[in-house]
């Protein structure tokens, strides 16, 4: 039988391990999913909160109409209480898919959910900057035992060349690595 842990060490529990059971059954062909927010926060980053959606930023391949079948609206959501959200504004540092991580190996035969590593994940967030944005980043900071300079390193050469208003993003920044380092 598959293994049903995450990566931070918990089981996929219910409603999520039959919906994704339940789309897993209708796909024909690997699906790969890279997620981001809430649900891998807390199912890869282990942090202790309610999600009652997995935000995506890609399906690969997309040819299958996720949001038809699992988005908010559809029966499947309606089934379950939860759904897929195809998040659509969001700029990832390059190369982010290298070093994306399988959150459930071996789980599904034709899904396959990605979630970010803790780098990017928390450039993910720095664009649109709310509260719960930094919240989520200074946890995966602190928990995962992050490094300020790789951050930094990261920012400029993966992230920085494909963002409008770098000013901005710079100093949104500057201010994170501050409240990440105070918490420390």
């Amino acid at each position: 039988m598959p293994d049903s842990k995450s990566s931070a060490g918990g089981p996929l529990p219910s409603p999520w391990k039959e919906f994704l059971s339940e789309i897993d059954s209708m796909l024909t062909e690997p699906l790969d999913l890279h997620c981001i927010g809430g649900f891998v926060i807390c199912y890869c980053y282990g942090l202790p909160r309610t999600t009652g959606d997995i935000d995506y930023y890609a399906a690969v391949p997309s040819n299958f109409n996720l949001i038809e079948v699992a988005g908010e609206g559809s029966a499947l959501a309606k089934k379950y209480k939860v759904c897929l959200h195809r998040v659509a504004i969001m700029t990832m540092p390059e190369n982010y898919d290298k070093r994306l991580t399988e959150m459930f190996p071996g789980m599904f035969k034709h899904l396959r959910l990605y979630a970010p590593d803790p780098y990017d994940y928390i450039l993910s967030k720095l664009e649109r900057n709310t509260s719960k944005d930094r919240d989520d980043a200074a946890y995966i900071f602190k928990t995962q035992k992050l490094n300020s300079q790789t951050l930094r390193e990261r920012y400029e050469k993966e992230l920085r060349p494909n963002l409008a208003n770098e000013d901005r993003h710079d100093t949104t920044l500057i201010l994170w690595i501050e409240i990440f380092e105070r918490a420390q």
